[in-house]
């Protein structure tokens, strides 16, 4: 009797069953039937059987036939899931293994198992089923049904993300608790430090030498005048406005409203920079105004360095605060010299500073200026922008501490009151002012912000 004519044929390899593994399966060649193009599934598999880890081909007989997997469904007390099919094993063959169901043993077995984000979803050699090897590389080109089994099939899904820290202003809380606890620890140590070092002799003529504030021309003005006042609380007004906007800007994820401008139909940004920008011009415009002003009223002497004595003297001044035995405030007539650094800094350095790298980063900046652009990155006005808004808020709070701390009502007086009085006037234009300034600070928001913005431009929401 003629056996039938065979051919042999290298069986098909895909990718590697584990990371980093060989490809699967190993190399070797099956003897099929000449001139066949779909072989039965029992004839590949007795081909590759003899090449197959025992622990791989012992379930070849479940899987490859649907019907037996379905037998044994009660004894495995596994869950039935439909077989992954990819590419056919012969050219011009259809897809292998045969469509069909089989039993996940490994929902019985193994429990649910989260794999590292960093490893790919694959399945090990020796939990691989009879089809996976005769189906090589199939997981890669081809999609599998859904499996309805918890157990192998499950672990092989995306691990679930860790909750995100929580946070303030886009810090984290945890951050800003032990930043607040060492500046509480600093702060310990600084005074001690002080008082020791005024306990000295060398410390005591040090202080008697430069008692704190440095001697005012003959002819500086006397007094705080009223615009002045007026001056503060806008300033104050704005600021606070705008750094309520800017941590807005810097945290928003998806804003709710957009602004575009009518004269330029291109340009688009949110709501939120909309409104900080506007307080921007508006805050510039006050200040011109406020330098105008000390220029012209002869007020810029009490804010201005006028000699090199004012370092040593803010040294002074800067001991006697962190001792606890401040130097004599006298507002009216003369700043200490550590009020005069600091005032000068923030009016001719950070105010500045703030305006110049919010240009930079704004919608008025020209974009296609490839040479302006070169010059001023803009990288380097974020790095700087950042930094000078905490110093404004470091300023303010150490200046409100500072005027309600060294006789308020006196303090509040000459700031609002235009008076050298202890009296409750300036107080109570004080609280007027806080009112003013929180109501702002709640009707910052888009349903009051979008009328206003529509009268500039218009006002789309998400």
């Amino acid at each position: 009797m003629t056996e039938p004519a065979t051919e042999t044929r290298a069986l098909r390899r895909g990718l590697p069953r584990v990371a980093g593994g060989e490809p699967w399966p190993p190399h070797h060649e099956v003897v099929v039937p000449a001139r066949v193009v779909d072989p039965t599934p029992g004839a590949v598999a007795a081909a590759v059987a003899p090449d197959v880890p025992p622990t791989v081909a012992a379930p070849a007989a479940a899987v490859a036939d649907p019907s037996s997997a379905a037998a044994t469904e009660g004894a495995t007390a596994g869950a039935v899931v439909a077989l992954r099919r990819g590419l056919p094993r012969l050219a011009g063959g259809e897809p292998w293994p045969p469509a069909g169901e089989a039993v996940d043993r490994w929902a019985r077995l193994e429990p649910a198992v989260v794999e590292p984000a960093a490893e790919p979803a694959a399945v090990e050699p020796a939990a691989a089923t009879a089809a996976d090897v005769v189906a090589a590389g199939s997981a890669a080109s081809a999609p599998s049904a859904p499996a309805t089994g918890t157990g192998r099939a499950a672990s092989t899904a995306a691990p679930t993300e860790a909750p995100a820290p929580r946070t303030l202003f886009g810090i984290r809380v945890r951050t800003l608790v032990l930043g607040a606890i060492g500046l509480v620890v600093l702060a310990a140590v600084a005074v001690l430090a002080a008082r020791w070092f005024r306990d000295q002799p060398v410390g005591q003529e040090f202080i008697a030498a430069f008692p704190g504030e440095t001697h005012l021309p003959e002819w500086a003005p006397v007094g705080i005048p009223a615009w002045l006042g007026w001056q503060h609380f806008f300033n104050v007004f704005l600021m606070v406005l705008i750094i309520r906007s800017g941590l807005q800007v810097r945290t928003e994820k998806r804003p709710t409203a957009f602004w575009t401008p009518r004269w330029n139909a291109k340009r688009k940004m949110s709501l939120a920079l909309w409104f900080h920008q506007s307080l921007d011009i508006l805050w510039l415009l006050n200040g011109v105004v406020f330098v105008v002003l000390l220029a012209a009223t002869g007020q810029w002497v009490r804010v201005v360095p006028t000699s090199w004595e004012v370092i040593p003297n803010a040294a002074s001044a800067a001991l006697q605060y962190l001792s606890l035995d401040w130097p004599t405030e006298n507002g009216w007539v003369n700043y200490n010299s550590l009020q005069v650094l600091a005032y000068f800094v923030t009016i001719f350095i950070a105010a500045p500073l703030a305006a110049i790298t919010g240009v930079r980063m704004s919608g008025l900046w020209p974009k296609d200026a490839a040479r302006l652009n070169r010059a001023y990155p803009v990288e380097w006005a974020r790095a700087v922008h950042f930094p000078v808004m905490l110093y404004f808020v470091l300023f303010i709070a150490v200046h409100v501490v500072l005027v309600l701390s060294t006789g308020a009502l006196r303090n509040l007086n000459h700031m609002y009151g235009g008076q050298d009085a202890v009296n409750w006037w300036g107080f109570g234009i004080f609280v007027v002012s806080l009112l003013a300034i929180a109501g702002g600070w709640i009707a910052a928001r888009p349903i009051v912000l979008a009328p206003i913005a529509s009268l500039f431009g218009t006002v789309k929401g998400r």
